[in-house]
């Protein structure tokens, strides 16, 4: 089983582990692809006036220019205690027993848009890049659609839940053949009885299920095992007409 999640524009300061290494970071193939862009990113931040109107920043967040001058020489964490937010809060990594963040390291994925896919136990530097951010061509998408598609199409015989924003989902597309791969939506009940989607509360509801599913700690071999432990769990799980997952909250 793969948890794919979506970054947070948000992330903690400092951390204990040492710079930036590739080679620590799961999808070793990503690498060619991380290194000439952490290097466009990390030389945009030698010109800090222009690299806050690429990244949309007001003066209260220049502390992000910075961040990025010197993400290669910054010290790291595991991208699981690096990111915050709502869906990380709820997650609450930090506060997960040992074998919980063992099993997060194994499972959940973060869609970075500077590192692409990063397992939540790897050792990732602060920064400041989202989907959208402008920098010279080729463009993020461009950057990282066919090569995080191709990870993805390598886990295309596991169950696959892909919790990122649909932004995040643009930057690297589930190949067709990845047909074990749900997308997760997640929704409440009104008083009328009309099943809604929600905005900024899906985030929560999304970090409370991965916490559980890191607590549990079982690989689930199919979607049917998977909505059978929510039901037990108080986790309302089904499946859409439209082939979606669907989260009750």
């Amino acid at each position: 089983m793969l948890v794919l999640l979506p970054p947070s524009e948000t992330k903690r300061d400092g951390g204990e582990g040492a710079p930036l290494d590739f080679a620590a970071l799961s999808h070793p193939a990503l690498t060619r692809v991380r290194k000439p862009l952490v290097r466009r990113v990390a030389t945009l931040a030698r010109t800090p006036d222009e690299m806050m109107q690429r990244l949309k920043l007001g003066p209260k967040l220049a502390f992000e220019v910075e961040r990025n001058r010197l993400v290669t020489k910054s010290a790291t964490m595991p991208a699981m205690d690096r990111y915050t937010g709502v869906l990380y809060e709820a997650l609450d990594a930090p506060a997960l027993d040992p074998a919980a963040r063992a099993f997060a390291a194994e499972h959940v994925r973060i869609h970075s848009a500077l590192f692409g896919l990063v397992g939540a136990g790897d050792p990732v530097p602060a920064y400041r890049l989202s989907h959208d951010s402008r920098l010279d061509a080729p463009s993020i998408k461009t950057v990282w659609a066919e090569a995080v598609s191709k990870e993805l199409l390598a886990h295309r015989d596991e169950l696959v839940l892909d919790l990122r924003s649909e932004a995040y989902v643009h930057l690297g597309p589930v190949p067709p053949a990845a047909s074990r791969t749900y997308f997760l939506r997640v929704v409440t009940t009104g008083d009328d009885g009309v099943r809604r989607a929600l905005n900024h509360f899906n985030k929560k509801g999304k970090g409370e299920l991965v916490r559980a599913l890191v607590q549990h700690g079982v690989d689930f071999a199919d979607v049917d095992e998977l909505i059978a432990w929510g039901a037990a769990s108080g986790h309302r799980l089904s499946l859409a007409a439209d082939g979606e997952l669907v989260l009750e909250v």
